[in-house]
């Protein structure tokens, strides 16, 4: 049996391990990544805590030593389930049985407005990137500190989106601030910093308990961040945020993390797709109206007696249903009468982190909650063992334990040409910053890249800016 698997996060990498030198199967990972994401530490690679070595596993150091798993790295331009092919932009490729598992992608919501100029988390490359900005923007800030008006927009940060993401990135910038960048800027003043998270629900963490919800906030505002609630944010310029009450708040940096949406390849019925850009799975995780083609993770919407509107799109979810659906392909393939299983998911409880000693954690069965120091070390400990490979989880022990004596980190790097010219879109506000690389660099390096009237994107040319993927892992929220 051919399979050819679609994605290598969470849901894609755990179906491949479990079919992995497996009799009777062929298996093809396809990803635009070579390597597997760790999701849930984006927020530490954006803050500086974590290299992003740490938190990426090579995908072809995980089948090294694999007989029946090859790996393609390539982009889907499209899926002919007549024909049983899958097309790349570096050929086609036939399957007997075919995986969806491109995981999920930042949901914008149609604003058009904040997907050009706010800064969004769901890869590896995209969480480098607003790390470059973030040490950028009080480099920059520097030359107008003597312009309270003009230094205003740097000192101010915006986070949309009061889930799991947005708490915690929300924490790492606010322990950035209190402890680490007034040394590294003593020039500037660190007590006018404002940073604001931004919820359009009446709570934090929405998906937790209300105890949990309430620490959360209550750990928020003793790091000093402002949390507003009941509040969307509908316009941002690249200088000012327009909040559904009226309020502006000057900034020039926005963070976006307020929501996903599944990553659908051509080829899918659109009428199989339903809210969240989710495709509907039987309890097979097989795409209804197909006998060989299924969707696992966050791009699946099955409906279950638990969860009538589809399961959630965690980590864990992901996960069991890539080790279920293996299971169930290697009775079709070796032709047992056992009948297939059908998938559940079992909440085995949430937790995420505010920052040092600050954490909570839900668990259902039976209902507990637990908050503060013992959380915290709870959320560290089951990181660090969903991680994959021994030398990831070392060096991020290592980070951690560092950072926790010293309160400071050594990884605040700003690679020129790199960070800021390798989204095929750059926000606006940052176009005085792209012209003033450009001046830096030698006449080779110059050409091709556009220069752009202040109220267009700057968009360089495929010869400088490698494609960027959409993220093909689960939302990053891990689950007990």
């Amino acid at each position: 049996m051919k399979i050819v698997i679609i994605g290598s996060g969470f849901a894609g990498l755990k179906l491949a391990r479990k079919l992995n030198n497996k009799p009777n199967v062929e298996v093809l990972l396809i990803d635009k990544y070579n390597y597997h994401q760790f999701q849930p530490l984006f927020y530490q690679v954006a803050t500086s805590s974590l290299d992003a070595s740490n938190i990426s596993f090579p995908l072809r150091k995980a089948f090294q030593h694999s007989k029946n798993v090859r790996i393609r790295l390539t982009t889907v331009t499209d899926i002919d389930t007549t024909n049983n092919c899958v097309k790349t932009d570096i050929g086609d490729f036939d399957y007997d049985v075919l995986v969806l598992a491109t995981g999920a992608d930042t949901n914008f919501f149609g604003n058009k407005q904040m997907q050009a100029l706010a800064y969004p988390m769901k890869s590896t490359v995209e969480a480098l990137r607003l790390r470059h900005h973030l040490i950028q923007n009080f480099e920059d800030a520097l030359r107008v500190k003597n312009n309270s008006e003009e230094l205003k927009p740097y000192m101010s940060i915006v986070i949309v989106g009061g889930g799991p993401t947005g708490v915690e990135l929300s924490g790492a910038i606010a322990e950035m601030r209190n402890k680490i960048l007034p040394k590294d800027y003593p020039e500037l003043d660190f007590s006018t910093m404002k940073i604001y998270l931004v919820e359009g629900s009446p709570k934090t963490l929405g998906v937790m308990s209300e105890k949990s919800s309430e620490q959360s906030c209550k750990y928020l505002h003793e790091l000093g961040v402002t949390v507003i609630n009941n509040t969307v944010v509908k316009e941002f310029d690249g200088y000012k945020v327009t909040l559904s009450t009226g309020e502006t708040i000057e900034t020039k940096t926005v963070i976006w993390a307020a929501g996903v949406k599944g990553n659908i390849p051509g080829g899918i019925d659109p009428t199989l797709v339903v809210r969240g850009n989710r495709i509907k799975v039987d309890r097979y995780n097989k795409i209804l109206g197909f006998n060989n083609v299924y969707a696992i993770g966050d791009v699946a919407s099955m409906e279950t007696p638990k969860y009538p509107t589809g399961h959630p799109q965690l980590a864990n979810v992901a996960i069991t249903q890539g080790k279920l659906l293996a299971k169930n392909l290697l009775k079709i393939s070796s032709g047992s009468r056992e009948p297939l299983e059908e998938y559940e998911y079992h909440d085995k409880g949430s937790l995420a982190t505010v920052g040092r000693n600050r954490a909570v954690v839900d668990i259902p069965h039976p209902k507990i909650h637990i908050g503060g120091f013992l959380a915290w070390v709870f959320w560290m400990s089951l990181h660090l063992f969903l991680i994959v490979g021994v030398k990831n989880r070392v060096q991020i022990f290592i980070n951690w334990m560092y950072k926790y004596f010293t309160f400071d980190q050594n990884l605040r790097l700003i690679f020129r040409g790199l960070g800021i010219t390798d989204n095929a879109q750059l926000p606006q506000h940052q176009l005085p910053t792209v012209q003033q690389h450009l001046q830096t660099l030698i006449p080779d390096e110059k050409a091709g890249v556009p220069v752009t009237q202040s109220n267009q994107v700057v968009t360089p040319s495929p010869a400088q800016v490698p494609t960027q993927p959409a993220s093909a892992t689960s939302v990053a929220k891990v689950v007990v």
